[in-house]
């Protein structure tokens, strides 16, 4: 599977100005062709053939081009259900990486929604930006160079947020930025680390911030095979002939994808919520000094 910009014409090295032809394992493909041709479509290659198929963000994880570790379609699924996002939403996330969630978020925030995203490295926010613009994206997605754990989403983005990713090494030092930057009646939180001692510390955090429903799942695929067999009947009858029947049969397979991540999930309550806790709290402390 291969991503290709549908353009008859390309420069080479040199900048001549040359045919678009993109070498494939079954033979070479004139991109020119393709232009006009419905998705779905089957076209033929010198040694074999290909399906022309409709992009979206499930093909963009598969093809697109690594410059960090990316978040995979199991993963993103869970976070895009669980943030509760939906068009309209105000999205933060950090940081933006190879843009792999950030295609999803967008898909799903459209057409009048916003997913502002964050990332530190200068080179990789521009690679982002451009390819959200190729993309079409670039009236959902926001892109930014900031160290998001030192300087926070910054005083544009605050009380804005209906939910925040962050896919960053310490975590934790972002939970109040992330208090800062949702509406007043709250949202959603999401991290994801790879260690458990990352999800330790984040938990914490989010618990001193007044976060509740704090909860952590790792993604683990386990594909179920599905096999006919063949079975012979018993019998006691000695001149019988060897009877056998057909079973259909399910086991797992013995091979599984390894660990990626946790997920860690988490709800911040309403302002006033959260005020009328820490009342509660200091009045019960009061009472208990007093008695």
């Amino acid at each position: 599977m291969h991503a290709i910009k549908v353009v008859p014409n390309i420069q080479n090295k040199h900048g001549d100005v040359i045919d678009n032809v993109f070498q494939t394992t079954y033979g070479a493909l004139k991109v020119a062709s393709l232009i006009g041709v419905k998705y779905g479509s089957k076209v033929g290659l010198s040694k074999g053939w290909a399906f022309i198929l409709q992009p979206n963000p499930e093909l963009w994880t598969l093809t697109l081009p690594h410059r960090t570790q990316i978040i995979y379609t199991p993963d993103i699924s869970n976070i895009v259900f669980q943030l509760e996002i939906h068009p309209g939403s105000f999205v933060i996330e950090s940081g933006t990486g190879s843009g792999s969630l950030t295609h999803a978020l967008a898909r799903r925030v459209q057409p009048n929604g916003t997913v502002k995203t964050f990332d530190f490295h200068e080179q990789r926010v521009q690679v982002a930006k451009q390819e959200f613009d190729d993309h079409g994206l670039s009236p959902v997605v926001q892109v930014s160079r900031r160290d998001v754990c030192q300087e926070g989403f910054g005083p544009e983005v605050e009380g804005k947020a209906d939910a925040v990713f962050l896919d960053l090494p310490h975590p934790w030092m972002v939970v109040p930025h992330a208090v800062a930057a949702f509406k007043p009646q709250g949202g959603r939180f999401c991290s994801f680390s790879p260690c458990i001692e990352q999800v330790q510390r984040t938990c914490s955090a989010l618990r001193g911030a007044r976060f509740f429903e704090i909860s952590t799942i790792e993604c683990l695929q386990r594909e179920i095979l599905v096999a006919s067999r063949t079975v012979s009947v018993a019998s006691v009858d000695p001149d019988s002939k060897d009877e056998t029947f057909n079973l259909d049969c399910t086991n797992y397979n013995p091979t599984m994808p390894g660990h990626t991540g946790y997920l860690t999930f988490a709800t911040l309550p309403p302002v006033w919520s959260r005020n009328t806790s820490a009342v509660s709290e200091v009045d019960c402390e009061e009472t208990v000094d007093n008695s």
